[in-house]
């Protein structure tokens, strides 16, 4: 009797490691998927006027971000949701003066939504398990280099110049984004 309880509690542990490892590389695929359209999305919003360069800066993303060898997935996923959160919260502002198409940045909007839903579960577990990580560190320095966007485009009154270095900003955020991703493996 207790061989067979054993026998059973040990198929359950090796069915629940395999399942969580196809739920990670099926999340893996479908963020990929989902920042390749935003991406694309991105790239069809009006390019940047030639004068506009005169108005970039040096937001300094976190050095963590440009060194993410050191992600664990937890991390990564932590990470990766603050970042889809944040470059959201931005999109919803006045982007009036840009001419950028409405239904683009709907799109846009809905398929950074949807990324969030499907992290949501895993990062509401992972707070929830975890003391202090990495991840929470990062989270902290990404919250300052987002508030410093949004200070940047009220500071510059959510001009199109303004609006075009933000816009160059997150078309960098997505390629950071799709590097974490890839922490997103069995």
């Amino acid at each position: 009797m207790t061989h067979r309880c054993l026998l059973q509690m040990v198929l359950l542990l090796c069915f629940s490691t395999t399942a969580l490892s196809r739920s990670y590389s099926l999340l893996r695929f479908q963020q990929r998927r989902s920042l390749a359209v935003c991406q694309k999305l991105l790239r069809q919003l009006p390019s940047t006027p030639q004068h506009c360069l005169e108005a970039r800066m040096d937001f300094q993303m976190p050095e963590e971000m440009k060194q993410a060898q050191q992600f664990r997935k937890e991390d990564a996923i932590l990470v990766i949701y603050e970042m889809l959160q944040q470059i959201f919260n931005i999109l919803t502002r006045d982007f009036s003066s840009t001419g950028w198409s409405e239904t683009i940045i709907e799109d846009l909007l809905e398929e950074l939504y949807e990324q969030m839903n499907r992290l949501e579960p895993i990062q509401k577990e992972i707070m929830q398990k975890q003391n202090s990580t990495m991840g929470d560190t990062t989270v902290l320095h990404l919250r300052k280099y987002y508030f410093n966007l949004v200070q940047y485009l009220k500071f510059k009154e959510y001009n199109r110049c303004a609006w075009t270095v933000v816009r160059v900003q997150i078309l960098r955020n997505f390629s950071f984004l799709t590097r974490l991703t890839g922490y997103l493996r069995d």
